[in-house]
């Protein structure tokens, strides 16, 4: 179940056809529904994104936080998404990406919004960056 302030981002999104205020305006947000690892019901949760050829590329990031958002473990556990993106919905499969291309992917966020170097700054975990291979629903 969303909290408050996802809720509030979710239904802006929703309403403005994909545009929010607030700290995301102007920022590119995915609505991201995983299939809850435990409880098995659809969650969705707004997440910065950006492409990668024909990919999406997401980041595990959680502001810094020590431990990876339940996002990240839904969908480790079950990898097939919906991802709404403006007006359009699209579904498809998330592949969590490793190595050097995990790092340039990372760094190319850094570059898009400087506040992910300050995540990674904050936490001694590695954040993961996930790949969403996606078609039209």
């Amino acid at each position: 179940m969303a909290n408050d302030f996802n809720q509030q981002v979710i239904d802006e999104f929703r309403a403005n056809g994909g545009k929010v205020g607030g700290m995301f305006e102007g920022a590119s947000l995915v609505l991201l529904t995983t299939t809850g690892r435990k409880s098995g019901k659809q969650v969705t949760t707004p997440v910065m994104y950006m492409k990668d050829g024909e990919r999406v590329i997401v980041i595990a990031s959680y502001a810094g936080a020590d431990h990876h958002p339940a996002w990240y473990h839904n969908l480790v556990a079950h990898p097939e998404v919906t991802a709404e993106i403006g007006t359009e919905t699209y579904r498809g499969k998330a592949e969590v990406v490793e190595g050097d291309e995990r790092d340039r992917l990372y760094a190319r966020m850094v570059e898009i919004a400087p506040g992910f170097a300050e995540y990674e700054a904050k936490t001694e975990r590695r954040i993961p960056v996930v790949a969403l291979d996606l078609q039209p629903a």
